[in-house]
């Protein structure tokens, strides 16, 4: 069988969930499916070496609506026998045996995280591929039970397949290392960390109150390490992230919340593996892939009991209502002052994380296709 793969998102330099999904996910495919032909589809031509020879390379540059003009061209003049998209949306053309990956619905939940455009475009390009699709790919049981509920799909053509982890990532003890990293950042002190974009879908003005909280709490009380203590938020600016620098202005902690900007894969390692717990408050979220990432360095996690992040953190992470500023305080309170916690849940945490793998991933994705392509209902 010649499996199409649209693969442009996994060409992007600075990849978040989405676009790391779609890379390893690929890279898997072709390791594991040694019976079937795959041909790439990009935007753009991807780094040398990023994924092997034996995948035949299309790439189809073209200045606009790349996906619903120049890809459907190319699906029309020569279609593959089935076409998957990990991170995007199906061409207006495409073949009859169409698999595409849903990753979040988060959109219904939260619109003002969005601009409107984005609104109409996330509406419009869901609807289209739960229509069109053979089959539907859902990160977690959380998707797959709103898209079974919120779109009326039904529920044999929705598969859970949850994404892999790193399995590179491990904890960074090199003292130097460490130190370098911190450096790089201008990080001082103990710290707590928050890795991904920085927009309101993060929830990231509750996170900067719930540590003024904290900070106010470890003052008071004359527990360590409130002297120094540092709020990490690392990640890339989004959209509507001046309510973010206002919080940090209104509460006076310039010198407590260091934004670092985006932090190349290289380092996350190491900056992971420093803090005293990774915090992950986000109201929503399709998978949630840097729980495991923390996890893997051996980082104790807070995160939401919310949507489906507690399939990936299990029992390995203290779970909060994202929407109660005190509780998430209480949280960090806990997690920075109680060692014996900090190593239960790092404990916890390395065998959660083996959950989860990429050959996993790509084996259950790998019996969908086939499926498909038998013409299996």
């Amino acid at each position: 069988m010649l499996i199409g793969i649209d693969a442009s998102r996994a060409t992007a330099e600075r990849r978040t969930g989405t676009e790391t999904y779609s890379l390893h996910l690929i890279r898997e495919l072709l390791a594991l499916a040694q019976e079937h032909r795959f041909r790439l589809y990009f935007n753009r031509a991807p780094a040398p070496g990023l994924f092997a020879d034996r995948a035949e390379l299309r790439i189809l540059p073209f200045p606009r609506l790349w996906t619903h003009i120049r890809l459907s061209w190319e699906m029309l003049t020569q279609p593959p026998d089935l076409l998957f998209v990990p991170s995007h949306v199906l061409p207006l053309v495409h073949p009859a045996r169409s698999v595409v990956t849903i990753h979040d619905l988060g959109y219904l939940y939260y619109p003002q995280a969005h601009t409107l455009s984005q609104n109409l475009y996330l509406r419009w390009s869901t609807r289209y591929n739960a229509r069109q699709a053979s089959r539907i790919l859902a990160d977690s049981e959380a998707t797959r039970q709103d898209l079974i509920h919120r779109y009326g799909i039904p529920a044999d053509k929705i598969v859970r397949v949850y994404p892999g982890r790193d399995e590179s990532l491990a904890p960074v003890t090199n003292p130097a290392v460490l130190s370098m990293v911190r450096e790089r950042y201008g990080v001082r002190g103990p710290y707590l960390l928050y890795i991904g974009t920085l927009h309101p879908r993060k929830n990231l003005v509750r996170l900067i109150q719930a540590f003024a909280s904290l900070l106010q709490s470890l003052t008071s009380s004359s527990q360590p390490p409130a002297a120094d203590l540092r709020l990490v938020l690392a990640g890339q600016k989004g959209w509507l992230v001046d309510d973010i620098l206002a919080q940090v202005r209104r509460l006076k902690l310039q010198d407590r919340v260091i934004m670092t900007g985006y932090v190349p894969d290289t380092d996350l390692p190491a900056l992971l593996s420093g803090a005293l717990a990774f915090v992950f408050p986000s109201l929503y979220e399709g998978f949630g892939l840097p729980v495991l990432e923390a996890m893997a360095c051996g980082t104790p996690v807070v995160c939401s009991n919310t949507s489906s992040l507690p399939e990936v953190a299990g029992e390995a992470a203290l779970l909060v209502d994202p929407l109660d500023t005190e509780a998430l305080a209480q949280a960090l309170e806990q997690v920075v002052t109680d060692g014996a916690l900090r190593q239960r849940l790092v404990e916890r945490g390395f065998d959660q994380v083996q959950r989860f793998s990429w050959r996993r991933c790509a084996e259950e994705t790998l019996q969908v296709l086939e499926e498909v392509g038998r013409g299996v209902d």
